[in-house]
């Protein structure tokens, strides 16, 4: 019995140190709901505000996705991704806009280049050896003086209708609230269902192999509390206009880079490479590829966030992409990857992602001074990194 009972608290510690984002995650949007709730500006968790919520962010959660990758070999980084959004936005409006070709054949392109991009910067990182942060440093410049010549310095607007509904449309895409909030309920229910059944399965495999599994009631308690967030977010969204397209992009693209981080085998090669390159290599994985594809992925990641942002915005300009590179560092870095490399996970990059927009948007709706929201967030990125360095000595310690 009282074995047990130690085990279920070292289980239970264990779950809320790696939870620690999320559990700070949750205290944030509550802290905000309070004060915007007090100072009578509305809610936090307003339909609207959630819908937009997504919408603001969408980029956020594509461009962290692939920047994990590249943290994942090392601590490495892409410092380019804000410029290389500009220059496929900006191929994007010249080629739909300008030139009125096929959507379908100019999204195809423009991905295309963001994933040449990539190519092209992860040829010299990889096989050329020169250190990253130099190489997507001169990317930032050049992309940036691209993207300029490109448009030469003008914003190209608007962008037609059977291309934005592609990413700023809504599911079920109807007037009648009622058909509007049955669809969107009935979405949400499933998609709870099928992650319940996903992980139930998952556990019950583990199990059949002998792997180790968290306790069942801390289990139980993880399925009860994601299905009600799952049921809760999809309950506000059929308030408003429905199901954001994007948000289903973004959810194919969170699900894919989780299950290939986690159950694929170059996945797994990411976080040896981050761990110890050298025993990596006379292991048998090939670094230089996996290093390469890192960063020609991070290209294709960011040629879809410059697709996205364009049609957010309704427009491609020179300015489009600014400050992004920093907002998708400071995704993973706060969901948890280590600075050093080898650590870190997609699903926690997505919660950093979520709490630096719930800082934007809280702080936005209070009021507070742009220049205030800069300095928070510059704080919370340091605290996140001391914390990973601080427990790692620890460890090391201990």
């Amino acid at each position: 019995m009282g074995n047990s009972l130690t085990t279920n608290k070292t289980a239970l510690k264990s779950a809320l140190t790696r939870n620690t984002m999320l559990l700070a995650l949750v205290i944030v949007m509550l802290f905000f709901q309070a004060l915007i709730v007090l100072s009578g500006k509305g809610s936090l968790f307003a339909p609207a505000n959630i819908s937009n919520l997504i919408s603001q962010n969408a980029y956020v959660v594509v461009l962290a996705s692939g920047m994990l990758l590249c943290i994942l070999t090392g601590g490495n980084i892409d410092l380019s991704v804000g410029s290389i959004v500009a220059l496929v936005g900006a191929v994007a409006g010249t080629f739909i806009v300008n030139l009125q070709m096929n959507i379908y054949l100019s999204i195809l392109l423009c991905l295309i280049l963001g994933t040449l991009i990539g190519a092209w910067q992860g040829f010299w990182i990889a096989y050329i050896r020169i250190p990253p942060f130099i190489v997507t440093l001169a990317g930032m410049l050049l992309w940036r003086g691209l993207a300029l010549i490109v448009l030469n310095g003008l914003t190209i607007s608007p962008f037609p209708a059977n291309y934005l509904r592609y990413f700023t449309s809504f599911i079920p895409g109807s007037q009648n609230s009622a058909l509007v909030f049955g669809v969107t309920v009935t979405i949400g229910v499933v998609a709870t269902v099928i992650y319940l059944v996903s992980q139930i399965t998952g556990r019950i495999a583990k199990q059949k192999k002998g792997y180790e599994t968290s306790p069942f009631f801390l289990f139980i308690l993880q399925l009860a509390l994601t299905a009600a967030v799952v049921l809760f977010l999809f309950f506000l969204l059929a308030q408003n206009k429905g199901v954001p397209v994007v948000l289903i992009i973004i959810a194919v693209i969170v699900l894919v880079y989780s299950y290939f981080t986690s159950n694929t085998v170059p996945g797994r090669y990411l976080y040896a490479l981050g761990g110890n390159e050298k025993a990596a290599k006379m292991s048998g994985v090939n670094t230089n590829r996996m290093l390469f594809f890192t960063y020609a992925n991070m290209g294709f990641l960011s040629g879809v966030a410059a697709l996205m942002c364009v049609a957010r915005f309704n427009s491609a300009a020179p300015s489009a992409g600014t400050n992004y590179e920093l907002d998708a560092i400071a995704s993973c870095f706060i969901g948890g990857a280590s600075a050093y490399g080898g650590t870190g996970t997609i699903s926690g990059a997505v919660i950093g992602a979520i709490f630096m927009g719930v800082l934007n948007n809280g702080m936005s709706i209070i009021g507070i001074d742009s220049n205030w929201q800069r300095a928070v967030k510059g704080l919370v990125l340091l605290v996140a990194v001391v914390f990973d360095v601080v427990s790692k000595n620890r460890k090391k310690a201990g």
